[in-house]
């Protein structure tokens, strides 16, 4: 019967008996002796971490391939989401529109919302923000669909109005950050 590991030396002589047979594999693998290496590496110090969970007796090569193996194919699994930027190219014409907007933004819709009569702010919540129906909405405030439909078109003309929104291009950033942020994503 095989016991965990007890002894580290014996662990540590079959784990270095098993180095060449993994490397031949990690080159196989990966197509270049640099990336083998690292492979390698990776393997021992994940192996050396884990060598309570391994039992004297059994394969080492087959553990330690075990986990190259997973290694690899999650790193080419990371890899196929990452870019390849090294000259800085892509970084370059990234572009972020300033988060104070975003913030002050905010500040203006919730004066704005607060100046709303109770009744159409009431409405316009449950329906915009907590997701009720117009009938849920009606019944949970006790009136009429026709009138909470009523009650949130007045709501949004006066946030609109309070807000200065004219039209979908008025969402955003104003047009000044935005000619200066699309000019540095296209330039």
């Amino acid at each position: 019967m095989s016991e965990t590991v007890s002894d580290p030396h014996a662990f540590k002589r079959e784990l270095l008996a098993a180095i060449p047979g993994i490397r031949a594999f990690a080159v196989s693998l990966a197509g270049s002796y640099d990336r083998a290496d690292d492979l390698v590496q990776d393997t021992i110090l994940k192996a050396w971490d884990k060598q309570a969970s391994f039992t004297l007796g059994t394969n080492m090569k087959a553990w330690l391939i075990t986990i190259l193996r997973n290694d690899f194919y999650s790193k080419m699994r990371k890899r196929g989401r990452e870019v390849q930027d090294s000259d800085g190219v892509f970084t370059e014409r990234l572009a972020v529109h300033p988060a104070q907007h975003g913030s002050l933004d905010l500040d203006d819709f919730r004066t704005a919302l607060a100046e709303l009569p109770e009744d159409q702010r009431e409405a316009l919540l449950l329906v915009g923000a907590s997701g009720f129906s117009y009938e849920e909405t009606a019944e949970i405030c006790g009136c009429a669909v026709g009138t909470i439909k009523s009650r949130i078109n007045r709501a949004r003309t006066r946030l609109q109005e309070r807000l200065g929104i004219e039209a979908e291009s008025d969402y955003g950033p104003d047009a000044y950050t935005a000619a200066i942020t699309l000019t540095g994503a296209i330039g």
